[in-house]
This record gives C-alpha cells, sequence and structure tokens, in this order.
C-alpha cells in the first residue's frame, strides 16, 4: 500500500554544486551507460522490487474490500473504515517515524517492513481457510500495511539517493514513477483476474509474494550506506521531530509545495469520490466503461514520466514545473462537462492531461527534496511533508461525497476541479516563479538548523 498522491521525487542534473557523498558509493567518475539508470545493478534491484510489489498493492486495494463485501457482508461505512486504516498510520505516526528513521540505517528497515506486510497479508488467507476471519482482523492487517508503508516510503526516498548518485537521481526517479503508473494501470485488471479466477481471498497470497520478491532485491542491493552521525542518537524524537517541522515550515520552496499538494489532494480525492457515482449515474456509462475512462489519469501519469526529465532540462526544473501544471491544471474542469457518446472524450482528456502535470511535479519536486534536504534531516522532512499532504486525503473524499449528496453530482465535481485548476498559483507564487532550476542545497543557516 505504497501510495502517496503527491508525495513526489526531482531533481536538476545541471547544477554545478553537488551534495557529499559517501566516498565508497562515489560514482561520479564511472562512464555513463547507455541503458542510463538501468546500467547499474543496484538501481535494478530496487526498481524490480518495487514494480512488483506496486503490483501487489494495487491487488491489496481491490482484493481487500472485496473479502470484506463478498465474503463479510460489510456495508459502505465498513469499507470507508478499512480505506481509512491504511492512511490512518501517517496520521498517528508520521512525524516519529521520520526521527527515527533519520536513526537507522534504510535497507535493513525498508525489508523489515517488506517481511511485515507479507505476513499480515498471509494471516488472512490463512484465518479464511479455517473459517475465522473477521472484519476487525482486516482492519488490523490494514493497520500494519499502512504502518510498514509510512516506514517503508519514508526510509525509501532518502535511500534513492544513496543507491543514485546525483546526475542519475531524476532520472532514476522518472523511471521509478513510470513503473508506479503502469501498476496503476495494470493492477485492477490483474487483480480482478486474480480474485475471478483464485477469490479475492486466495489473490492476497499473490500480493505477498510481491513484498517477498521486494525484500529479495533489496536484499542483494550491494551499495554500502554512509555512517550514521553519532549525535543523532542522543537528540530525543521530540527536539528532531521539531526540527524537521521547523525546517519545512521555514523554507521558502518547501512551504508553497506542502502547501500545493495538500490542497491539490484535497481537491484530487474530493472529486474521486464523486466521479464514479457521476459517471454510472449522471452520465449513465456501465461499469466496464468507466473502468477504462478511469485509466486516463494513470496513462498521462505514464506520459508524464516519460517527459520529465527532457521537460526539466529543457525548461529548467522550476520553470518547466510551472510550464506543466500552468498547462494541465485548468483541463481538469472538462471533467464536469462530461456527457454520454462524444462527450466522454472531455473526460479522457481532462484526466490524462492532469494526470501527466501531477506525475511531473510528483517526480521535480520528490528529486528537489532528496537533493535538497541535508541528509540528517531527510527522513524528517520526508514524513512531515506526507503527513500533511496525506491529512487532506480522508478530508477531501469526505467533503466530496457530502457534496454529491448535497448538492448533485455534477455541481460538486464543479466545486472540486474548480479548486485543482487554480491551484498551480501556489506554486507561482513562490520564489520558484523567479529562477529557471530548483536549489540544489538551502541556505547554511537552514541547513543547521537544532532544536
Amino acid at each position: 500500500m505504497r501510495s502517496s498522491p503527491c508525495s513526489g521525487r526531482v531533481r536538476s542534473s545541471h547544477h554545478g554544486m553537488m551534495l557529499p557523498v559517501n566516498p565508497r558509493n562515489d560514482t561520479s567518475a564511472r562512464p555513463r551507460s547507455r541503458r542510463g539508470v538501468f546500467g547499474r545493478p543496484d538501481f535494478r534491484l530496487l526498481w524490480v522490487g518495487e514494480t512488483v510489489s506496486g503490483l501487489g498493492n494495487s491487488v491489496t486495494v481491490v482484493a481487500l474490500p472485496l473479502i470484506a463485501v463478498v465474503g463479510l457482508d460489510a456495508g459502505s461505512t465498513a469499507v470507508g473504515l478499512l480505506t481509512a486504516a491504511v492512511w490512518l498510520p501517517w496520521l498517528l505516526v508520521g512525524l516519529p517515524v521520520g526521527a527515527w528513521v533519520d536513526r537507522r540505517r534504510k535497507r535493513p528497515l525498508m525489508i523489515a517492513c517488506d517481511l511485515a506486510a507479507a505476513a499480515a497479508l498471509v494471516s488472512v488467507p490463512a484465518a479464511a481457510w479455517l473459517d475465522a476471519l473477521t472484519f476487525q482482523q482486516l482492519v488490523v492487517v490494514a493497520l500494519v500495511c499502512g504502518t510498514a508503508a509510512v516506514c517503508f516510503d519514508t526510509a525509501y526516498h532518502a535511500y534513492i539517493r544513496i543507491v543514485l548518485d546525483g546526475r542519475d537521481l531524476l532520472e532514476g526517479n522518472a523511471k521509478l514513477q513510470g513503473s508506479a503508473a503502469a501498476t496503476q494501470v495494470a493492477g485492477p485488471g490483474v487483480a480482478g483476474l486474480l480474485a475471478q479466477a483464485l477469490g479475492a481471498v486466495t489473490a492476497l497470497v499473490a500480493d505477498a509474494v510481491t513484498f517477498l520478491v521486494s525484500a529479495v532485491c533489496l536484499g542483494r542491493i550491494g551499495v554500502v550506506e554512509p555512517d550514521r552521525d553519532p549525535g543523532a542518537e542522543r537528540a530525543s524524537l521530540r527536539r528532531q521531530m521539531a526540527e524537521g517541522l521547523r525546517f519545512v515550515g521555514r523554507d521558502r520552496y518547501l512551504r508553497p509545495m506542502v502547501t500545493w499538494g495538500a490542497v491539490i489532494n484535497l481537491a484530487l480525492m474530493g472529486y474521486q469520490a464523486v466521479q464514479v457515482v457521476f459517471l454510472v449515474r449522471t452520465v449513465g456509462l456501465n461499469p466496464g466503461m468507466v473502468g477504462l475512462l478511469l485509466t486516463s489519469g494513470s496513462a498521462g501519469a505514464i506520459v508524464g514520466a516519460l517527459v520529465a526529465t527532457r521537460i526539466s532540462r529543457r525548461f529548467g526544473t522550476a520553470r518547466g514545473l510551472l510550464l506543466l501544471q500552468l498547462t494541465t491544471s485548468p483541463f481538469v474542469l472538462l471533467l464536469p462537462m462530461t456527457t454520454a457518446g462524444p462527450g466522454l472524450l472531455l473526460f479522457a482528456t481532462g484526466a490524462f492531461l492532469l494526470g501527466l502535470g501531477i506525475s511531473v511535479a510528483n517526480i521535480v519536486v520528490g528529486t528537489f527534496r532528496q537533493t535538497y534536504c541535508p541528509p540528517h534531516l531527510l527522513g524528517r522532512v520526508v514524513a512531515t511533508t506526507m503527513m500533511i499532504n496525506h491529512s487532506t486525503i480522508p478530508l477531501g473524499s469526505l467533503l466530496g461525497g457530502v457534496l454529491g449528496d448535497a448538492v448533485g453530482y455534477r455541481p460538486a465535481m464543479w466545486i472540486m476541479t474548480g479548486v485543482v485548476a487554480p491551484s498551480w498559483l501556489i506554486l507561482a507564487l513562490s520564489p520558484m516563479r523567479r529562477t529557471r532550476d530548483l536549489p540544489q542545497a538551502p541556505k547554511p543557516e537552514q541547513a543547521h538548523v537544532k532544536g
């Protein structure tokens, strides 16, 4: 369940100043392979593990609600609770996990998270085969997987720049974002086939296997992590959490990025809470056509991952990000204009272009964060930004659902997409409007922020 809307990844490859790297891992002198980052064995292992695991996550997102509805006769409220349980750990433990991850080596922690998620998922078919499965167990499994995702994602964002040096980070993030988008397209279909052929409960076994594959791939990575700061163990978790919050809150680049992420997640989840009902009851589509239209956004995300590096190098990371948001975000207003017949192209076009813009933004923002933040603060900064961004997801879903019942499905779509369309102004009003490329390092006084 490593899904993090607008949690992002990015970075420019043509800045002069480089961050310090571990001399044992310095690959700057290596000749570049014609295969790019895929010429790096360690990155290939990371990419394979993440792609397979991402496909498994898509299976779980479909299989868990199916088990609750079909196997346990759960209602919509129960399914909503199950979905919320996946995201709740970000709000409960996101900040302390960020400080904790900064104290730990990343790879062993990520492997442990994969194994914990696999064990939790296997417990569901085991209980079902013993006729002992309950809804409460599904909630616990969702909470365990969600907590594992918090720890894994926080460590993962810090670990990428250990595997790749600065010049390849943008390309590597684009490859990872592209495979993530592809699994979002293929995942629901695979989940449906597995559930149809084997049953939703048995499909979770396949998901557990993907986490084991991820753990094996991580275990084979040979890169050596840099030594940890011995002083980090002496600082209290509360003090370290405060340092991360202060760094994000005071930084003139990170603060608007986090604000934009929170706002757009609120609006995205708001209209997504209504869009299926809107397409079925207002537009009059069958479930198959609804599913086809909803893949338009994921297809746009794949294209965004393919063009992100070129756009960043052609226009600059800051200017390219603003240009893409300016030219893609307004097209979301095509969604509430959707009608049957040829009017379906409006939804497909709007979702595709919005997906493209969000994908590029995720790559740029995330890579910027990885290169910009001081290594000793990166885990806390990742956790802080993700916690803030994810906190608006359940609120947006609730708001969209309430608006749909109160004012109608099409008006609710207009309201929520009307928030998405101008959201790029949050980024345009930040200092990035005056620069071609995002900086690679904060000012010295920010880099050494203390509690």
